[in-house]
């Protein structure tokens, strides 16, 4: 089954980026379905993250850095000039790789804030209810729902994770962008994060960064394989798993190219 641009939530259209002098992402073509969980997966230093943050232009915020092509957020391409990158990351929420929950602010106000910041709530009782949403969707309402005014340096590193998590969902987005969500988490918060994406895609594309085959493997549906800023295989995960149609696919989901 062909995939149409009415099904796509992202895609790029010969996009390249650098790094000053240097091409870390050349010309990739990319489509990422509508909800579902979609890998980006290669060895470090391929690009993944840099391709991510393409995705809801964070990548302006760093110096010396250019992008060229499109990138299609639902049809719309999100660098014309026209766009506003504050208002795409409204849509496209981001959670990174070490969890890092504002740590002045307590439970509560950690989901809030975005909510205020940006006028989503119209007084109390509706922040209440987002926030508690929220939590729930994070899979995290139930460990916290006793404990809103505490601070997250007392939560484990997974609970810390579906915090941030939270936040991110609280702006109700229509994405979310994980840089390898689960790599600073005990096997127990990952795990928990992992069942929390099965779900979470019901509602949101979810576009995850992951240096282990393993993972992408077990929770994704599609997944493109990069290899020094260029697109090498992408598919249904299963397909590209069983039967990789390049060697360096191969390689690298058996663990021989790391």
């Amino acid at each position: 089954m062909s995939i149409t641009s009415a099904d796509l939530a992202i895609e790029t259209v010969r996009l390249k980026i650098w790094y000053g002098d240097n091409m870390v992402i050349k010309g990739i073509n990319l489509k990422i379905p509508k909800n579902v969980v979609f890998a980006l997966m290669g060895p470090s230093g391929c690009g993944k993250s840099t391709l991510l943050r393409a995705f809801n232009r964070l990548l302006e915020l760093r110096e010396n850095t250019r992008v060229e092509g499109e990138v299609r957020l639902f049809g719309k391409n999100i660098y014309r000039e026209d766009v506003d990158p504050i208002e795409i990351r409204k849509d496209v929420g981001m959670v990174f790789q070490y969890p890092n929950p504002f740590p002045h602010l307590t439970i509560y106000d950690n989901v809030a804030i975005g909510v205020k910041l940006n006028g989503l709530a119209k007084n109390r009782e509706e922040l209440d209810k987002r926030v508690e949403w929220a939590l729930k969707k994070a899979a995290l309402w139930d460990e916290v729902k006793d404990r809103l005014r505490d601070y997250p340096a007392n939560l484990s590193g997974g609970q810390r994770q579906r915090l941030v998590i939270a936040r991110a969902l609280a702006m109700k987005p229509k994405v979310l962008l994980m840089d390898e969500p689960t790599a600073n988490v005990d096997p127990v918060g990952t795990k928990k994060i992992e069942e929390l994406l099965f779900e979470l895609k019901q509602d949101y594309t979810i576009v995850l960064v992951t240096h282990s085959p393993a993972q992408a493997a077990r929770i994704s549906d599609h997944v493109a394989f990069l290899y020094l800023g260029e697109i090498i295989e992408v598919g249904p995960t299963r397909k590209v798993f069983e039967n990789p149609e390049h060697e360096l696919t191969e390689k690298y989901v058996t663990g021989a190219l790391g």
